[in-house]
């Protein structure tokens, strides 16, 4: 799914619950921070595998830790954006494994979500063949992403009613 939000789908349902837990912030970029190497080649109309390295598991795990590290050096900084934005909670005490966690799950789904979808990726590189893809699943993964997409957008509004009813 380059260049789509629909990663976002499913970090938002199993995102939202776990937040006590998971730095939802990191899981959020995590999940779709992978599409950066699509946007790069299609920007610079590289010769260059749509779906290369990043979108493998042996890339894409140095690649999480990698976010995970930024957002924590950046936290001090957008805590209070998080906060306001309901994205962490006030009184949570953050620790590393939460955004190591958090980074890892967001670029590990993302190479399991769009390995089914294209042919050109190497989940297992250096293994050159994707075992993984199943183009008949496509409606599927689509559907569950478009639907975790819409649950999560409700489950992110109950918390902003929340927010305001206990403000009244």
């Amino acid at each position: 799914m380059p260049l789509t939000p629909l990663h976002l789908g499913p970090a938002l349902v199993f995102g939202l619950p776990l937040r006590k837990w998971l730095h939802l912030p990191t899981f959020l970029l995590a999940s779709i921070a992978i599409d950066v190497e699509p946007l790069i080649v299609l920007v610079l109309k590289l010769n260059y595998p749509l779906h290369g390295y990043l979108h493998t598991f042996l890339f894409a795990i140095p690649y999480g830790v990698a976010v995970s590290y930024v957002m924590m050096c950046i936290e001090r900084f957008l805590n209070p954006l998080y906060t306001a934005l309901l994205l962490e909670e006030r009184s949570r005490s953050l620790t590393k494994e939460s955004f190591l966690l958090a980074g890892l799950i967001g670029v590990l789904s993302h190479v399991l979500l769009d390995s089914p979808l294209y042919e050109d990726i190497r989940p297992f590189y250096p293994l050159d063949v994707n075992p993984l893809h199943n183009p008949s699943l496509a409606l599927l993964i689509y559907s569950f992403c478009i639907w975790t997409l819409l649950v999560g957008f409700l489950l992110y509004l109950s918390l902003w009613l929340k927010a305001i009813v206990r403000r009244c």
